[in-house]
């Protein structure tokens, strides 16, 4: 199995067209066409993370946080970043990251951190914009059963948990083939009339290239006549953060306790309470004091998340218990979710997680 393979997976679950544009995803190092004789999956990407992926006889190091964020002028070793990918190319270990676009993932970190705090009925705090496509094609009468399937086949007409959704409506197509043309129907220099259907599906963007792919491949047209658009429509799948319900309301307190238990850490930083029981949950790891309005807009009891600033904590304005957990404490799953999903999608490739925390922050208690 080489690389590329694992990346084809990896894409399955969080295609990198959908990571952040600031974000640096996808292969950092080594060669796509290497062989893999083992994973080790991280949050971060250091040294010693890669003398763990030698001693492992690992030579492909999925992180989360990608090692090489802004652009690298030279590799001379004097800094962490520079040491690290030294290393790792020496000893011909490849480094992929999978971050913004697993972070937005249907069942990405903030789904794990939803799982851990049981919290149900999920769906996305910013729901992702401009990532959703519409084709509308025209297609012969007797082929169109044959395009229809090839689209679904390809990913094309899924909405939320709805497969095979499409419109169609029955009409009379025109054109001309001129000199050179080889018609499927109709003779040169005579202009014809068809039976046509006219076939809309949505898709999410990062699948036009397979549903292109599989329209020309399908459609018995010389040239097909086709047009894409991008929709305002939010994505019900994908986005920034998670919002759901507990099964039953618990005070503040207990939910503090439960959050400090399930994605464990030494500190949580709160505003004061609000004395108020607690059941809808906002959730976003990382860095996500962004997205407090949107939890209080969400109705959200408490938000969870992590990097909160001193000012920021005050736009709580007691509308909402804000509860910071640190950064590496919301995304120390994401190692766990990623072990068990490449598992379940890769029989006989031994795939470990790592065992060096590589949390740079402590806590004197």
């Amino acid at each position: 199995m080489k690389t590329s393979d694992i990346i084809k997976t990896l894409e399955t679950l969080a295609p990198e067209s959908n990571a952040e544009s600031f974000d640096n995803v996808g292969l950092l190092a080594g060669s796509s066409e290497g062989e893999i004789t083992g994973i080790l999956i991280t949050l971060d990407c250091l040294e010693e993370v890669v003398e763990e992926a030698i001693e492992k006889n690992c030579n492909l190091i999925i992180t989360f946080h990608p090692i090489i964020f802004s652009g690298l002028k030279s590799l001379t070793g004097k800094n962490y970043v520079e040491k690290t990918v030294i290393k790792a190319i020496k000893n011909n270990i490849a480094i992929y990251a999978i971050h913004t676009n697993l972070d937005i993932a249907k069942e990405g970190v903030n789904y794990e951190i939803c799982n851990r705090l049981g919290i149900k009925n999920t769906h996305p705090l910013i729901p992702g914009t401009q990532c959703i496509k519409k084709l509308q094609t025209y297609v012969p009468v007797r082929d169109f059963p044959k395009v229809q399937q090839a689209l679904f086949n390809a990913g094309a007409g899924e909405i939320g948990n709805y497969k095979n959704c499409s419109f169609w409506v029955e009409g009379k197509g025109s054109f001309l083939p001129t000199e050179g043309t080889h018609p499927f129907i109709g003779e040169i220099n005579k202009r014809e009339a068809a039976d046509e259907v006219m076939l809309g599906v949505i898709f999410e963007d990062f699948k036009q290239v397979e549903i292109l792919k599989a329209l020309k491949s399908s459609h018995p047209y010389e040239e097909i006549a086709y047009e894409i658009y991008t929709l305002d429509n939010e994505n019900q799948d994908i986005g920034m953060g998670r919002i759901g319900e507990l099964e039953e309301e618990i005070s503040e307190e207990e939910f503090l306790s439960k959050l400090k238990r399930s994605l464990p850490t030494d500190c949580i930083r709160h505003t004061s309470l609000r004395n108020k029981p607690v059941k809808k949950i906002a959730v976003l790891g990382g860095s996500g004091s962004f997205a407090i309005k949107n939890a209080i807009s969400a109705g959200a009891d408490i938000f969870v998340t992590a990097d909160i600033k001193y000012h920021e904590f005050f736009q709580a304005e007691g509308k909402i218990l804000l509860a910071d957990i640190g950064h590496y404490e919301s995304e120390q799953f994401t190692k766990d979710l990623l072990h068990r999903y490449l598992s379940g999608c890769l029989k006989g490739l031994d795939i470990h997680i790592s065992k060096i925390n590589t949390n740079p922050v402590y806590y004197y208690l």
